[in-house]
């Protein structure tokens, strides 16, 4: 069996693993995503939304190299943006801003973009193997009401997730298509770890633990 350390507080990302038969030590990264995406912007290091989440994963995943929990295990840090209408949108954080962008979306279609950064850190090297991949779905958003939109917003749950929505909660029943991974839209892609983790030389299964 071989450990997985998800470098996340994400309760979906938590509930997707467990679905799929895995039981990941958690542990919060302490990443402060807007001055990371900043900064990367300025210094020309970020040329895509794909580049964003990229990197902030691997943010993420580095963060938590050193804690004690992380130890002999295979880390991922994962992060998420909305393409839409030419810009980058993450959490939206405030209810005007959450309804702002569902007004816009509503009828409409946008990229989900997620970054997967996985780190070997089993055997204690300085500089442990790594490797990241970045995947992408295109969702296609319900027309909604603005009375739809008010009672959205005022769960909380738009305000604290990428691109203001969720497929496997509330705001399931808003999104009336996905072209590509569900797991994707969730924040975590089943299959790309798959592929990540046999690109370090791990077989899959051998994370279920359930």
């Amino acid at each position: 069996m071989t450990r997985l350390v998800l470098a996340s507080t994400s309760p979906a990302r938590l509930s997707l693993l467990r679905a799929g038969g895995i039981e990941p030590i958690t542990i919060s990264p302490g990443v402060d995503e807007e001055a990371v995406g900043a900064k990367a912007q300025a210094m020309g290091l970020i040329g895509s939304p794909q580049d964003l989440v990229l990197l902030l994963a691997k943010a993420k995943a580095e963060a938590v190299v050193s804690h004690p929990d992380a130890q002999n295990a295979i880390i991922i840090g994962c992060d998420s943006a909305l393409e839409f209408g030419g810009k980058t949108l993450g959490k939206p954080h405030e209810a005007e801003v959450a309804i702002a962008r569902w007004k816009e979306l509503r009828g409409n279609s946008g990229t989900l973009h997620s970054g997967h950064w996985l780190i070997d850190n089993r055997n204690g090297e300085t500089m442990p193997p790594a490797t990241g991949k970045t995947s992408s779905t295109i969702v296609h958003f319900a027309d909604i009401t603005d009375a739809e939109i008010d009672a959205y917003v005022a769960t909380g749950e738009p305000l604290k997730v990428a691109g203001a929505f969720t497929v496997d909660s509330l705001g399931g029943a808003f999104i009336s298509r996905i072209e590509g991974d569900t797991h994707t839209v969730i924040g975590l892609s089943l299959p790309t770890l798959r592929d990540l983790v046999r690109v370090l030389g791990v077989e899959y299964t051998s994370f279920w633990n359930r």
